[in-house]
């Protein structure tokens, strides 16, 4: 979803990946592998990164 997105994902420690968009100066960790459940609170995380870049696009 967020590579859709054009976002860049990087390794973080561990099994974390830290996202990124280039319009945008923040970023999300997000923890787990790639297929793992999200927790709730990052769920939030990529929908709230998800509306900013949309917005950051108008």
């Amino acid at each position: 979803m967020l590579l859709k997105a054009d976002c860049i994902c990087e390794q973080g420690k561990g099994s974390h990946t830290k996202c990124s968009h280039p319009l945008l100066d923040y970023k999300i960790t997000i923890s787990g592998k790639d297929g793992n459940d999200a927790k709730r609170y990052q769920e939030k995380d990529v929908k709230d990164l998800l509306k900013d870049i949309q917005e950051a696009q108008k």
